[in-house]
């Protein structure tokens, strides 16, 4: 049921979807293992990609990828096909600091870990080297958690999805105090709250709400929902469906404060998008319409720079382990100004 609530305000300035010019997004990076998380490093712009399957973290340099963190275990993910997974979401806690969700180790043994990031050229960084939070522990039956896809920061405050728990699926809440990372705690069970499962997607709104995305389930439903949290009293002030399929990222754009997801659509991938999400009302009632901008195959996750440049990240049909049977096929897009 929904709270009698006002509607986030960046979500009330765009009523009225508006005309989009013709989108031509630009290919950055070619050949990545199964990318899955994309962040914009502050101050200096530079893009950094979570390359799961290949237990790495990279950022683009002059056009190029180079290794900024290295030799994350790995775990596997998925029945048929079977992906590697390492790192997946990431967020910068500030120009310095990049924060990366773990998806390497079994569930109950991940953690949110931290780097001080070398400057460009350096020797990449051991995925040991940084700090790191402690595990989710058990709670009850309910065993520790993991799979930390989506990555959100709000004034030191470090938000995370966990899908390693199909009962009650979390979002999880870390501090960090200059030098100092708090305990890593359970901090809302969405599934309890809106009876969808599977958060992925995670973002802060202009207005501070922590914005979650439940992917829903992984068939040819247009299940998944998009709900906005108090981050005080942990209450669920709206939820809406969102009229895509698997909804696995958020990302709200700089220069107009529009709402932006990707829709990586499992069951059917050619269904996978770029959509723009709006509200309006129809019949008298508060719904989310999901305009989709572009058409793209098995999209991960998306960042804004502060020029309005958005980033995309494309898992691919491979992942590497054998390049002349399934060569990595991932992608690093790029969409100019204007969202």
């Amino acid at each position: 049921m929904l709270h009698r609530v006002s509607l986030p305000l960046a979500f009330v300035l765009f009523l009225v979807a508006s005309t989009q010019a013709e989108i031509k997004p630009e290919v950055i990076l070619e050949g990545l293992k199964c990318p899955s998380g994309v962040a914009v490093q502050p101050e200096t712009g530079t893009v950094f990609v979570a390359e799961t399957a290949a237990s790495q973290v990279i950022r683009v340099v002059d056009g190029k990828a180079e290794v900024v963190v290295k030799d994350f275990p790995a775990d596997e993910y998925g029945k048929g096909p079977v992906y590697q997974i390492g790192p997946l979401g990431l967020a910068f806690l500030d120009k310095n600091r990049l924060v990366v969700g773990d998806g390497s180790l079994k569930d109950g043994e991940e953690v949110i870990r931290i780097f001080d990031v070398p400057e460009n050229g350096k020797e990449a960084l051991a995925a040991d080297a940084g700090q790191k939070t402690n595990p989710l522990a058990a709670e009850g039956d309910i065993p520790g958690e993991g799979n930390f896809y989506g990555v959100a920061i709000d004034a030191g405050e470090i938000y995370t999805t966990a899908n390693g728990d199909d009962k009650k699926g979390w979002v999880a809440r870390v501090t960090v105090d200059k030098e100092k990372v708090g305990k890593l705690e359970r901090f809302i069970a969405t599934k309890e709250s809106v009876n969808v499962d599977a958060p992925a997607a995670i973002a802060i709104s202009p207005r501070r709400e922590v914005v979650v995305g439940q992917m829903g389930e992984i068939n040819d439903q247009k299940d998944s929902l998009l709900t906005f949290y108090d981050q005080k009293s942990k209450s669920l002030l709206l939820s809406l469906p969102a009229e895509v399929f698997d909804l696995v990222g958020l990302a709200f754009s700089p220069k107009t404060g529009r709402l932006y997801a990707v829709d990586y659509s499992w069951a059917d991938p050619k269904q996978g998008g770029l959509y723009r999400l709006d509200a309006v009302r129809r019949d008298g009632k508060q719904v989310v319409k999901a305009t989709k901008l572009l058409d793209l195959d098995q999209p991960t996750a998306l960042a804004f720079n502060n020029e309005g440049e958005l980033f995309i990240t494309l898992f691919g049909n491979g992942d590497g382990k054998d390049e002349s049977k399934t060569p990595a096929t991932g992608k690093l897009l790029k969409i100019g100004e204007g969202l």
